[in-house]
């Protein structure tokens, strides 16, 4: 397979061309077929469609397999970010092994799908009924956190003065999954990153719904002494905007 010849060939000089669009590339730069170097993202058309037709013949079980190499390196993941960004077709099987949560590489595929969103949170729009159908099934540690953040910037996006396909597609009952995980977050024994996501992500929903800010300043100040000061921070600063 391809992606087998890229992965033994692609660790000399720092690079992982697995998925990442500028180590295909070198990739393709090697290649007696081609001659040109252009830059994947810049250069003539017909190599990026060549990229996507390999990209097509991806099932969920080689992204699987794939996504044993995302690390905890930063550009690691990001390139791993690129390659769905440049094919959003694999948007579904990241989704399906995200939500294969008794797995630990669901937690890698988190870590993609939070990279992708940062940059390209639109793309997540025409799968936000899948999306918060099955956030609130997460339980490991190391996904939490991403899931986490992406609802925060689901939030953020909804409320934002700028247009966005987020606010034609987080219906109120998509919002209302949100809501609801967020706070199952909130009360149980989850890390701080995924409660000071929370917290932030409840406080903008607040907005239209006039429940929730009464509730969170409750679970914030039954809370906060016996939280990090991490969490002490973020509470501090959003008990502050709910009271004033």
């Amino acid at each position: 397979m391809f992606f087998d010849l890229v992965q033994k060939n692609s660790r000399t000089k720092g690079y992982f061309a697995i998925w990442s669009l500028s180590s295909f590339v070198i990739i393709f730069k090697n290649s007696k077929s081609l001659k040109q170097e252009d830059d994947l993202t810049t250069g003539k058309k017909g190599h990026f469609c060549r990229v996507i037709k390999i990209v097509k013949l991806l099932t969920a079980e080689t992204l699987y397999d794939n996504l044993n190499y995302v690390s905890h390196s930063l550009e690691n993941r990001r390139n791993y970010a690129n390659l769905i960004i440049a094919a959003p077709q694999l948007i579904p099987k990241l989704l399906e092994i995200l939500f294969m949560v008794d797995d630990k590489t669901s937690c890698r595929a988190a870590w993609v799908l939070e990279f992708m969103c940062h940059d390209h949170l639109d793309l997540l729009a025409q799968h936000l009924g899948t999306f918060t159908e099955n956030i609130h099934k997460v339980h490991l540690d190391p996904a939490v956190r991403p899931v986490a953040k992406i609802c925060e910037l689901l939030a953020t996006a909804y409320y934002s003065k700028e247009s966005n396909t987020i606010k034609a597609e987080l219906t109120r009952k998509r919002q209302e999954r949100i809501i609801e995980t967020c706070f199952d977050w909130m009360i149980n024994d989850e890390k701080i990153a995924p409660k000071a996501y929370s917290m932030n992500t409840l406080y903008l929903f607040g907005q239209d719904f006039d429940w929730i800010r009464p509730e969170l300043a409750q679970i914030l100040e039954r809370d906060f002494q016996m939280q990090s000061s991490g969490f002490k921070a973020r509470a501090r600063h959003i008990l502050k905007k709910i009271k004033s």
